[in-house]
């Protein structure tokens, strides 16, 4: 386009843009995750038509998340990676578990010492006393009892004395002092290791709400909001709950092997390479079943996005559901994802499950195999019963954490799954970031120039090519055109939502590139036909275009845009709680509230699409008043199908396919007789004229 349309402008204080960047003020829809669509996390720019079974609205755009494998090890260590910042804790941690195992490995030993005194004590008493204990060791040999003699022979008795009480109650207090000890560390490593594991969890959910503020518009347009939902709760709890879970077992249960297994050498190398065969047997088992595990986990939480995101969506467009009569066709939607999730789970579960009886059965054999060739052992003299008692102790040590560690893997290999769909968000494509030297316009007066400027969604589909224009400080800029047309993707472009291909547009000669997003955003208004209202009152509801309002301020717009007639007519009058959907007020009564929260704003560039399309005619009469008062003395842009509502705009533009095809005052365009007189007489006049063929019918 050559035209370059003109009309005046201003200045003002700011109001500011959409929630969707976390940056300044919208008036109209924009809320954390307003944006809904069909794609899935690396879905492109193109806003979405559809996606769910029924295509745009309440029941399309659930969409399916990547079917991408789940890369184990990479997630698994860039999850660990994350602990970083608690290293110290880490290390305390550390210590701690040392210090907890030594005593808690010590424990079995000096048990199995009071066993021997026991034992000991038991055999001495029935010897003849007065013997020494190699005399009564030869009396027993010479009458044939060889093994009876050997055993006798390494015990420590006294013939004809019993328990050594004394010595006992010392071991004892000994053992009791050193479990003790290991739960008080155990109880302290893990204290800190939840401190560590909750601030990681905390600075992961940080990371994804500074990501959000950071992604473009289009990642909104492409990613369902209960998808997008479900990565930043289900899934970052999942992590959470698997680092609270896992850590300190897999810490402690390591140290307790190499622990366990340095004891059970000393006491008997023999008996610790039986115990050893558990370890290969027990790898191959859970490497087996973790290999076909693996992908059920990364489908469970693919399902439960999906899934989420059908729920989200059916229970915003309710009324929709309800009025349409697609009951059943939400329920047969929600039936099938349901069951895909159910079965991605079942078979997650039940394969990871068996890693469990599966190593206690190898467990159990393992201990039966040491207690046969321990008692062998004793028999023979060549180890005590106390050491057999210890071993067989260490031996369910040490089954015991290769059977925790297995019993994880279901724990671990979800978790890293949750994981690998938070890292895929945290890894999407940011904006382009601000310049560090940007500044604002020093004068604010509104005006806005498009040159040349070319912009699509996808790059096989032209939208928006070569389109000039300026729009000059204080004067209405209306655009009108049929649906498809670029109306709207022409004040994106204003925000800065989408980055343009070509061109560039300036606001009071500055170019949008140059500056940061929330000075641009400030000196914008937006007033969007989806009104956005939060949980809280309607005071709270209309301060949000300016925090800073007085009382006095925030009745004053109220008032300007006739939303103080029907608050006062609410029993708490601007205390009135409105939810989050706001199911309290009418739809009308929501525009009007997003109206006065654009008057608060006081922007010096304001941006009308469709605003007031959802009240009734008498009232738009009223808010037509007040936007006139709105738009005095700043620049406007009004997107408008109702051409009733922007005949006094300085300039109209018409657009088609992208282009500006006409442009002019509405009398103007009228008289062309072109585009615009033949949408102003589709409006006026297809009405009446459809309307005379029913009756002349």
């Amino acid at each position: 386009m050559s035209e370059r349309p003109t009309a005046p402008a201003d200045q003002a204080t700011p109001a500011g843009g959409p929630a969707q960047d976390g940056q300044g003020t919208q008036a109209g829809q924009g809320g954390p995750g307003a944006a809904a669509g069909g794609r899935p996390l690396a879905a492109p720019v193109r806003p979405p038509a559809g996606g769910g079974p029924f295509g745009r609205g309440p029941f399309g755009g659930a969409g399916m998340p990547a079917e991408k494998s789940m890369n184990f090890g990479p997630s698994a260590r860039r999850l660990i990676r994350r602990l970083d910042p608690e290293r110290p804790r880490i290390l305390a941690v550390i210590a701690l578990a040392v210090i907890s195992v030594v005593f808690a490995v010590i424990g079995p030993k000096i048990l199995g010492r009071a066993t021997d005194i026991i034992f000991s004590g038991v055999i001495g008493r029935h010897l003849p006393a007065g013997t020494t204990k190699e005399q009564a060791v030869e009396g027993v040999r010479a009458s044939g009892n060889g093994n009876l003699a050997d055993m006798l022979a390494r015990m420590d008795l006294v013939p004809g004395h019993g328990i050594d009480f004394g010595a006992l109650a010392t071991v004892l207090t000994w053992a009791l002092v050193l479990y003790v000890a290991a739960s008080a560390f155990s109880w302290l490593q893990n204290y800190l290791l939840n401190d560590a594991t909750q601030r990681t969890i905390f600075r992961l959910r940080s990371d994804v709400e500074d990501k959000i503020n950071r992604l473009p518009l289009k990642f909104f347009d492409g990613q369902p909001r209960g998808e997008l939902l479900s990565r930043v709760t289900n899934d970052i709890d999942n992590v959470s709950q698997t680092l609270q879970q896992t850590l300190s077992q897999l810490l402690t249960s390591l140290l307790t092997v190499i622990g366990v297994l340095v004891m059970m050498f000393v006491i008997s190398p023999l008996l610790a390479v039986i115990a050893l065969v558990t370890i290969p047997v027990s790898m191959v088992v859970t490497g087996q079943v973790a290999k076909r595990s693996q992908k059920h986990f990364v489908a469970q939480w693919a399902h439960t996005g999906t899934l989420n995101a059908h729920i989200e969506e059916a229970f915003t467009g309710h009324e929709l559901v309800k009025v349409f009569g697609r009951g059943p066709e939400v329920e047969e939607v929600f039936r099938e994802r349901n069951e895909d999730l159910y079965k991605a789970s079942f078979g997650a579960q039940f394969i990871s499950g068996i890693i469990m009886p599966v190593m206690m059965f190898i467990g159990n054999l393992n201990y039966v195999a040491i207690a046969v060739v321990g008692a062998l052992r004793v028999a023979t003299g060549a180890m005590s019963l106390g050491d057999v008692q210890a071993f067989i102790q260490y031996s369910r040590q040490f089954t015991q954490p290769l059977t925790q560690v297995a019993s994880m893997a279901n724990l671990l290999q979800s978790g890293v799954a949750s994981a690998e769909r938070v890292f895929e968000l945290l890894d999407a494509e940011e904006q382009a970031p601000d310049p560090a030297d940007a500044a604002p316009p020093a004068d604010r007066r509104g005006r806005v120039e498009f040159e040349h400027v070319s912009f699509r969604y996808n790059a096989d589909q032209p939208l928006i090519e070569d389109l000039s224009l300026v729009a000059e400080p204080g004067h209405t800029i209306a655009i009108v055109g049929p649906t498809g047309a670029g109306k709207t993707t022409l004040v994106n472009l204003i925000m800065r939502f989408y980055e343009l291909d070509a061109g560039r547009i300036t606001l009071d000669g500055v170019d949008i590139t140059a500056m940061r997003r929330d000075d641009l955003r400030s000196q914008i208004g937006m007033v969007l036909q989806d009104t956005w209202l939060f949980g809280g009152t309607i005071r709270d509801n209309i301060a949000y275009g300016d925090p800073r309002a007085t009382e006095e301020q925030i009745q004053a717009a109220a008032r300007a845009t006739y939303v103080d007639r029907f608050v006062r007519t609410l029993p708490d009058g601007y205390d009135t709680v409105i939810d989050e959907e706001g199911s309290n007020v009418s739809a009308g009564e929501k525009q009007l509230l997003t109206i006065a929260r654009a008057f608060l704003a006081d922007p010096s560039l304001l941006i009308l699409d469709e605003a007031t399309s959802s009240v009734d005619t008498r009232t738009e009469v009223l808010v037509q008043h007040a936007m006139a008062a709105l738009r005095s003395d700043r620049t406007s842009f009004v997107i408008a199908h109702r051409l009733s509502t922007i005949r006094d705009a300085d300039l109209i533009l018409v657009m088609e396919a992208g282009s500006i095809v006409e442009h002019g005052t509405h009398d103007e365009l009228l008289a062309a007789r072109g585009a615009y007189h033949r949408l102003y007489s589709a409006q006026f006049s297809g009405a009446l004229v459809a309307a005379d063929g029913d009756m002349a019918g």
